[in-house]
């Protein structure tokens, strides 16, 4: 067997139906697929047992744990050549097992990854977030696409690995978050190669509000700093932007702020603290035009356009605040991974 296609799911049944449906589509078929129920209070066994005529499909259930330890759960009992981890919120082409192998034919890769986008299904929020995450705008230039920076990093929405190189390296760390950056940095430290199939392409759902959205990439901030005290030298320049955005929006409305406050309590010079009222905002607009402008383009629709100005604002500052907040515990207080994070993740 060439493939086993692992899906740890903590609470999602209907959209782990979803995706496997996408898999009975495929055009190549030599795949299993694992299952693994992370402690859900609403399991998708019935859903599973559903596919067990259309799959070669496994079902099992563990106590929660979280994904890494799942992901690890269903690799030692996987039996394909390479392991392809799913999130439980993708979709995929009918093409996409077909690119994986005609990708592989090409390239000896022991690890590699896909990028993402939107569905036409996907609610106006999802679109918005999905543009939000893969826009050059906002960070999303570093996640996947025909170019990288630096060397490419698969993540577990849509990663995959020759199954003994997986076993070789222990698999998912028990990070709640980041845990997969933490894995590729591992493949490529051990002197593995990776590699972006940019025709093994996902449709990612993402979150479905801004509120949970927020977290995501608060929670992504946070595991910025951490990744970095377990792999020194891997923070880059482009992980502080989001940072440097956020203070500067900050700063920018403060200094409006003072402005207005001044006006009032400045009558005479009213005209003078008037601009330092309204200027800070010109960057702030103009970056929110460009938004607007590109996503409109993109998505083809002026309501996703729209959404996509606060979906832009909430992945950079949420994962900005986060790493303030990281740093704060872990460089300035010297607290180590577990206790400074244990109400958040560890609970």
């Amino acid at each position: 067997m060439k493939y086993s296609v692992i899906i740890p799911v903590f609470n999602r049944p209907d959209e782990v139906d979803e995706l496997l449906q996408s898999l009975t589509t495929q055009t190549q078929r030599d795949f299993e697929v694992v299952v693994v129920e992370d402690g859900s209070t609403i399991p998708c066994k019935k859903v599973c047992d559903g596919y067990a005529g259309a799959l070669n499909i496994r079902y099992f259930s563990k106590p929660n744990s979280g994904p890494g330890p799942s992901r690890n759960f269903g690799a030692e009992r996987a039996q394909g050549e390479y392991l392809i981890i799913l999130d439980s919120d993708v979709v995929l082409p009918e093409n996409y097992m077909k690119a994986v192998s005609e990708a592989l034919a090409e390239t000896a890769a022991d690890a590699f990854g896909g990028p993402d986008s939107a569905h036409d299904s996907f609610t106006d929020v999802q679109k918005a977030i999905s543009y939000s995450m893969t826009s050059f705008f906002t960070t999303g230039g570093i996640r996947g696409g025909k170019k990288k920076l630096d060397k490419f990093y698969p993540r577990s929405f849509n990663m995959g690995i020759r199954r003994d190189v997986y076993l070789k390296l222990g698999g998912f760390s028990k990070m709640r978050f980041g845990e997969d950056i933490d894995f590729s940095y591992r493949i490529v430290e051990a002197g593995h190669k990776t590699c972006l199939f940019d025709k093994a392409w996902v449709w990612h759902k993402r979150r479905t509000d801004f509120r949970k959205f927020f977290r995501q990439v608060y929670n992504s901030g946070i595991a910025r700093i951490n990744l970095e005290k377990r792999h020194p030298g891997t923070l880059k320049l482009v992980h502080l932007l989001p940072t440097v955005f956020t203070i500067g929006v900050i700063a920018l409305v403060l200094v409006s702020a003072v402005g207005r406050a001044m006006m009032h309590y400045d009558a005479a010079n009213w005209r003078s603290w008037y601009w330092v009222c309204a200027i800070p905002w010109l960057p702030i607009l103009l970056y929110s035009l460009i938004i607007l402008i590109d996503s409109t383009i993109r998505n083809k629709s002026l309501k996703v356009g729209l959404l996509s100005v606060p979906a832009a604002f909430v992945q950079l500052m949420g994962y900005g605040f986060g790493f303030i907040e990281s740093w704060w515990k872990r460089c300035v207080r010297k607290q180590d991974e577990f206790t400074a994070f244990e109400k958040n993740f560890y609970n």
